[in-house]
């Protein structure tokens, strides 16, 4: 028997039955609804003063019945159903209305949501006839306000007689523009979101950086979306209601990955990627994302591997529909729940491995560093926010060949050359992973076997990028981190780099604030950075016990 969906509290058998034999309708796919299923939906509705809808298959059989209240009906159940990015989603809902009103926002947000072949609302008049209809479908292009043609007709007889015919074609024509719209070498698209219940000046700078970081990831960001708040919404962050909007938009753009700034609780995640069928990332799972990508080498891949199976384990979950299929029914203990249990399990098992692997190698990279302390050679580290140029200054000081790109993270892993200062002195010069501002905890604690060999140094320079106006708030941020690793007391030398980019002006206000400039690009006054380094070696060591 097929079950009707909402709430039939207060209805008599005979309503119930009526409803449960609408299963065994179907009209002609030409048609958008026969008159006949038509006058029989109404009429129901009027008698128990409830809208009813139903979904309608491309074959024209009834798939679902739904009953809801005099102003609405709830939809549940679409899991089962196609749904794609170039593909509707094969089915038309068709519903009444008992004031003869027209499809309402909502409607048109579900159309554009769930991706229906078509909505059409039905006037239920008194007399429990069909009176004027409403129907409207997508239509190809990108315009996020209105992504709907809606469509009245007085009666059922001015609706077209070729509806399937007209929904292949259109169909195929949403296809075209999905992928004329992702002509752009193969990039995933993504939408940036940033809400905020303070500055939202802070936000945006925030945001610039998210899509750099995006972008890092090699993806093409299609929209950067602000909002804000007096208090986040502790399910969607944004609400409800700007969360369809976002759907809509990233529906009609070809967007699948939405991208909230700062960090998503996991049922955050879970509830927003429920409210349709994008992927949901956050901050973190960006940052993760990136590192994924760079990681070559072993001690690499370890290291982001686990933090990656940290951040994942409290965020695992299933789709309900997915768990219900297996576990059998509410309240059940079946194969579904044993499921989920395996891969917790498994997950628990490999971060344990992982976590002896990187004492192991904790324990290789300490024997390393004493060999080099038993040669004397003095060690100098770059340390710096992502894309400060740390591999372009170790690659210029040292005429070595390291990977340095434009883009955040392009190093993952430490590399030491051996440096000649201006004296003739040798010494080791380390290239490290670069910082960020709210590293997340678990990747700092993963990447704890690589951010040891700062412990060693005798020097840190600390390297800024002049030509980014929130230099003064990385540097906090790299201080913080060195803070939170114990090695904050190290002698340091803060050197601001990419001065190239700067004015004349510019660069003689920054000296005037007593600044050490330099471009490892073009050289620029890595004379006096060597000097300086040799200087700050000598006074450590003629200070050292």
């Amino acid at each position: 028997m097929h079950k009707v969906h909402g709430n039939l509290l207060g209805l008599k058998p005979s309503h119930k039955q009526r409803l449960e034999k609408l299963y065994q309708r179907r009209v002609h796919p030409d048609q958008i609804v026969s008159p006949e299923l038509a006058r029989t939906i109404c009429e129901i509705s009027r008698e128990i003063s409830r809208q009813v809808g139903l979904f309608l298959d491309r074959r024209g059989r009834v798939q679902d019945v739904f009953v809801g209240d005099a102003r609405q009906i709830t939809l549940t159940g679409l899991g089962r159903y196609r749904a794609g990015k170039t593909r509707l989603r094969g089915l038309r809902f068709v519903h009444t209305h008992l004031q003869g009103e027209p499809l309402s926002q909502d409607d048109l947000t579900d159309l554009a949501l769930l991706r229906f072949d078509a909505i059409v609302a039905l006037e239920a008049t008194e007399q429990g006839l069909p009176g004027k209809v409403y129907w409207a479908h997508l239509k190809p292009g990108h315009d996020p306000q209105d992504p709907c043609q809606s469509e009245a007709s007085s009666s059922l007889h001015q609706l077209p007689q070729d509806f399937d015919h007209f929904i292949d074609g259109l169909e195929r024509e949403l296809a075209d523009h999905w992928e004329k719209s992702h002509e752009h070498g193969g990039k995933r698209q993504a939408l940036l979101v940033g809400v905020t219940t303070s500055s939202l000046d802070r936000l945006k700078r925030n945001l610039d950086e998210l899509r750099n970081l995006a972008e890092s990831a090699d993806l093409e960001v299609v929209e950067v979306v602000t909002q804000r708040r007096q208090q986040l919404d502790p399910r969607y962050v944004v609400g409800s209601g700007k969360l369809k909007d976002l759907y809509v938009q990233c529906m009609q753009q070809g967007v699948d990955l939405l991208i909230f700034d700062g960090e998503l609780s996991s049922s955050q995640v879970r509830a927003i990627s429920e409210f349709g069928e994008l992927e949901v990332w956050d901050r973190t799972q960006l940052i993760l994302n990136i590192f994924a990508r760079r990681a070559h080498s072993g001690a690499g891949k370890v290291q982001v591997e686990l933090a990656m199976l940290k951040y994942t384990l409290p965020r695992l979950v299933l789709k309900d529909n997915f768990l219900s299929r297996l576990t059998g029914g509410i309240g059940a203990r079946g194969p579904g729940e044993t499921k989920m249990e395996v891969w917790q399990r498994r997950i628990r098992d490999r971060i344990n491995r992982l976590e002896k692997e990187l004492d192991e190698l904790s324990r290789q990279r300490k024997l390393r560093r004493d060999r080099r302390q038993k040669n004397d050679l003095p060690i100098v580290s770059i340390v710096g926010y992502t894309n400060a140029g740390k591999s372009t200054l170790l690659n210029r000081l040292t005429h070595s060949q390291v990977l340095a790109e434009q883009r955040m993270f392009a190093t993952l892993e430490t590399t030491t050359r051996r440096l000649r200062l201006p004296s003739g002195r040798f010494v080791l010069l380390t290239d490290t992973v670069g910082f960020i501002r709210d590293l997340p905890e678990d990747l700092a604690k993963a990447f704890r076997a690589t951010l040891e060999e700062l412990s060693g140094a005798d020097l840190l320079v600390h390297l800024l990028d002049a030509s980014d106006p929130e230099h003064g708030r990385q540097l906090e941020a790299v201080e913080q981190i060195l803070g939170d690793l114990a090695i904050d007391n190290l002698p340091q030398l803060v050197v601001l780099n990419k001065i190239d980019r700067l004015s004349p002006e510019e660069q003689d206000e920054l000296r005037q604030q007593g600044r050490f400039l330099i471009s490892a690009l073009d050289g620029s006054g890595l004379d006096e950075l060597l000097n300086s380094i040799e200087s700050e070696l000598a006074a450590a060591e003629e200070n050292a016990p």
